[in-house]
């Protein structure tokens, strides 16, 4: 996951794609948990939308590898605290392909402060990129998906948004948000079709973690002793978008209680 300004596609000349062939918009998908699932959608002959913030050659990395697996893709610009940044990122992108649409709401960002040392500033942001950054790429995106008769959202959260850690309020408050968030929307939007499921990764070396990832630990935590790859989390996220008669639930990819 990344940090999440102004936005469109930065693609200039798209290739040509076939009418029928999906497409998944990837927010945050320009290294970490964004690629791998980025990269996973691509083997399978989808249209791979990329987002990213400010780091655009990582972004066009991560475009290589999905271009490699056999997908195509194009990567889109925005700063998701912006309705409408997110607002022309998701026209763009939906006007790419008339085939079936999937959301992945991955962007985030983290911190690491102890709740009485919290400044209002980093509160203020990483609340506005997770969980309001999310809430403006739904509702962008669903009349979109409503004029196609349903689609698929899956939103990224976290095993901290269901029982909290140390130093992590603002990003634990943020993802407990995003519980709500789903199911709200699960709820209004699945009689249209349109099916909302949260996803909890587990545990993934990428930028959010450095300094606080679990290494040796012997995750004792852990059913299996050991966290998910970032391959099979991907993996899951990929299989879940596909299903049709899912809509309002968790899945947890590792081993650990809820």
């Amino acid at each position: 996951m990344e940090p999440l300004i102004a936005s469109i596609s930065s693609a200039k000349d798209r290739p040509a794609k076939p009418p029928d062939r999906p497409a998944a918009l990837i927010t945050g998908a320009s290294g970490g948990i964004g690629r791998a699932i980025s990269q996973a959608f691509g083997k399978i002959g989808w249209y791979v939308g990329v987002h990213y913030y400010r780091n655009k050659p990582a972004a066009e990395a991560t475009l290589d590898r999905v271009r490699e697996g056999g997908g195509i893709g194009d990567s889109y610009h925005a700063d998701i605290r912006e309705a409408e940044s997110v607002r022309r990122m998701i026209d763009g992108f939906s006007n790419c392909t008339p085939g079936p649409l999937v959301l992945v709401c991955n962007a985030g960002i983290g911190q690491s402060e102890l709740l009485v040392r919290h400044s209002d500033e980093i509160w203020e942001n990483v609340i506005a990129t997770n969980l309001t950054g999310t809430f403006h790429c739904l509702r962008a995106m669903a009349p979109s998906l409503l004029a196609r008769g349903g689609g698929s959202i899956i939103v990224i959260g976290s095993h901290t948004g269901f029982h909290g850690a140390t130093g992590q309020s603002a990003y634990a408050t943020s993802k407990a948000g995003l519980i709500g968030l789903v199911r709200t929307a699960a709820l209004e939007w699945g009689p249209q079709n349109i099916r909302v499921n949260l996803v909890l990764p587990g545990w993934q070396k990428t930028d959010l973690t450095e300094g606080i990832f679990p290494e040796g630990s012997g995750w004792p935590d852990h059913a299996l002793r050991r966290p998910p790859t970032v391959e099979e989390a991907a993996g899951t996220i990929v299989h879940l978008a596909q299903l049709n008669d899912i809509s309002g639930q968790v899945w947890n990819c590792d081993s650990r209680q809820l």
